[in-house]
């Protein structure tokens, strides 16, 4: 990413954590204070981030490592951002890690719960691909939805993907079989495969994405080569029962959040970081292309707590 993409990029990551920072701001700022650290501030400052979706656990640890400062003349507001921010860096730098794509074709099984964003993340994803100069094959996954499947060959003509896609109702696993059979005699390089919006507490259809797994090992033994759970930030801590159930179902490989722009609950991704440690390979904070980027855990450390 050169130069002016980063500070876009930042721009926007910045812009769509606000609603997060702002929410911690106020307990921020009532630390800054020019007498010694306060017990009933920290207590604030704890309560805000318990209020982001840190979880009990991370909000004590990070209000403790600003305790342990022994800030006998004040602190001010920049620097209980920096320790924070230091001490959420930490905690993300182990599963900061790029998606790397290993094999041709590389299938990339996409999850989640209705309205998490997954179609459209499959969208961006094939967008970013694509400007990469890589072949990327769509394959409409989610036979459920009739809108799913439009929306996905929508994104095809747009990025200038192929498309796999059947009648509503039809068998995905049997899709997903062809699709990858027919990326193998065409060279493709990337397949990304969507899947119905599975609710996490819906056995009859988390049994039909294992199904998909299985049906795909018998024309690519090694496929899929990554499993991506997209997940919505707005829905705080029930991202962590998410990425439970879903883990356990199709084993996920890897993470990405969208909608943090929507929440004051940003929080929630260092919550499921710090429990699952799975690689959060994207995140997102708007609705175009560009609002879907690389996860970075300095770069999301510093915006989450409005440090510039």
């Amino acid at each position: 990413m050169d130069d002016q993409s980063q500070k876009s990029w930042w721009k926007r990551l910045s812009g769509g954590l606000g609603r997060t920072s702002a929410s911690l701001g106020s307990a921020i700022a009532a630390l800054a204070t020019n007498r010694k650290l306060d017990l009933a501030h920290l207590d604030m400052l704890e309560d805000e981030m318990l209020r982001a979706d840190f979880g009990q656990e991370l909000a004590s640890r990070f209000v403790a490592a600003i305790d342990a400062g022994r800030y006998a003349h004040g602190i001010t507001a920049d620097e209980v951002k920096a320790v924070l921010a230091g001490e959420i860096e930490k905690t993300l730098a182990p599963v900061a890690k790029p998606l790397e794509i290993t094999t041709r074709p590389f299938v990339i099984l996409v999850a989640g719960v209705n309205g998490s964003g997954k179609t459209t993340t499959i969208g961006k994803l094939a967008a970013r691909f694509r400007a990469e100069g890589k072949a990327v094959m769509l394959v409409a996954g989610d036979t459920f939805r009739a809108a799913a499947i439009d929306q996905l060959k929508i994104w095809a003509e747009r990025t200038g993907a192929s498309i796999m896609a059947r009648e509503p109702g039809s068998d995905a696993a049997s899709l997903a079989f062809d699709s990858i059979a027919a990326a193998k005699s065409q060279g493709t390089e990337i397949v990304l495969v969507d899947t119905a919006g599975r609710l996490q507490n819906r056995a009859e259809l988390m049994g039909e994405l294992e199904k998909m797994v299985r049906v795909m090992k018998k024309v690519e033994p090694t496929a899929p080569h990554a499993v991506l759970l997209v997940l919505d930030a707005t829905v705080g801590q029930n991202a962590l029962q998410q990425v439970d159930i879903f883990g356990k179902t199709a084993g996920v490989t890897g993470l990405v959040m969208t909608k943090l722009d929507g929440t004051a609950r940003g929080g929630i991704l260092v919550a499921v970081a710090s429990r699952f440690n799975l690689p959060v390979h994207f995140i997102g904070v708007g609705e175009t292309a560009d609002d879907l980027a690389p996860f970075t855990a300095r770069d999301f450390s510093r915006a989450v707590v409005g440090l510039q």
